[in-house]
């Protein structure tokens, strides 16, 4: 069985050079951020002792430009979760509601994408499964952005719309579901590290059938992988050259099923706080009819300009979630 210390020194030194390159992204900014506050002091009291009109309001921007910036740091400051500055994955999934929930998921496909545009970030549908009359039974989102998963992750949950449904020749209002559920994504290449120290290995004889030369010469390759215990042999070729080439070969298909295997019970782990899509599960609602407002049910902020959230305005939302739970902890 792996050694799990084994495991979490390889995923650490996976993990060095992106902690190296998180901590330069916040770094920077906040360099920039001191140099503009700096400025604008400096302008300030070179104002103070000859005033200018036109520059008085040029500063008035800059500090009103700074004040943004600075409430845009101290968001994002709270994202540092582990995965929070990967690329997330968006899956829409369309819930009771039939008709209507499916129109419902669609929506909630293009406010993401309305999202993702105003942020900057790219979007690339992976899958879209079309709904029988219309909206879509489920699509599958890909947004590329920097800390794009940390700031979607407050929107895993189920999402539920009030309104006067247009599928209805009677005009009645409709209430239906969809959940959505966002997903860090991680480099589907398992970079397998495997270091001479790690490594014991053994040459003998091999057996069986192969004349002569198998059974005199120590050909044969035996190789313990030290940390996390597998062994691997290879006494098929003639060569020892080529006998450990094989072995080498098997070890790293070995260590990378078992990793594989971690990531995918790290994904379940996740699948199974999925929650399930009906009345009473729902993290926000969105009602259009008889009033407008989005409400969310987590923070009880509350908008009443619903087609502007639709429209892709969901980061106050996002920003309260944030500041009521802070970052997530991380679970050793």
């Amino acid at each position: 069985m792996a050694d799990p210390g084994f495991w979490n020194a390889q995923e650490r030194a996976r993990e060095v050079v992106q902690e190296v390159k998180v901590l330069k992204n916040w770094i920077e900014p906040f360099d920039r951020l001191d140099g503009r506050v700096a400025g604008g002091l400096e302008l300030a009291e070179l104002l103070a002792l000859d005033p200018d009109p036109e520059m008085t309001a040029e500063l008035a921007r800059e500090a009103e430009s700074i004040r943004e910036a600075t409430d845009a740091y101290r968001l994002r400051s709270l994202l540092q979760g582990r995965d929070d500055f990967r690329d997330a994955q968006v899956e829409i999934s369309a819930g009771a509601g039939g008709t209507e929930a499916q129109d419902w998921a669609q929506m909630l496909m293009r406010m993401y994408t309305r999202w993702a545009e105003r942020k900057g970030f790219g979007v690339e549908i992976l899958d879209l499964s079309d709904g029988e009359e219309a909206g879509i039974k489920g699509a599958v989102l890909e947004v590329k952005g920097e800390y794009a998963f940390g700031f979607l992750r407050p929107e895993t949950g189920v999402h539920r719309l009030v309104r006067i449904s247009p599928f209805d020749s009677q005009a009645r209002r409709h209430t239906s579901f969809a959940s959505v559920f966002v997903y860090p994504v991680v480099n589907e290449e398992i970079n397998i590290e495997i270091r001479d120290e790690d490594l014991r290995i053994d040459v003998y004889r091999a057996s069986g059938a192969g004349g002569q030369h198998v059974n005199k010469t120590s050909s044969a390759v035996r190789i313990t992988h030290l940390p996390s215990g597998v062994v691997v042999a290879s006494q098929q070729e003639r060569s020892q050259f080529k006998n450990k080439a094989t072995a080498m070969k098997m070890l790293k298909n070995r260590l990378y099923n078992l990793e594989a295997e971690k990531q995918a019970a790290a994904k379940a782990a996740l699948d199974a706080t999925k929650a399930d899509v009906s009345f009473g599960s729902q993290i926000r609602s969105y009602v259009f009819q008889p009033y407008t407002m989005v409400n969310d049910h987590r923070t009880e902020l509350k908008i009443t300009d619903v087609q502007k959230v639709m429209d892709g305005a969901i980061d106050p939302f996002i920003e309260a979630y944030l500041k009521q739970t802070g970052a997530p902890t991380e679970v050793a």
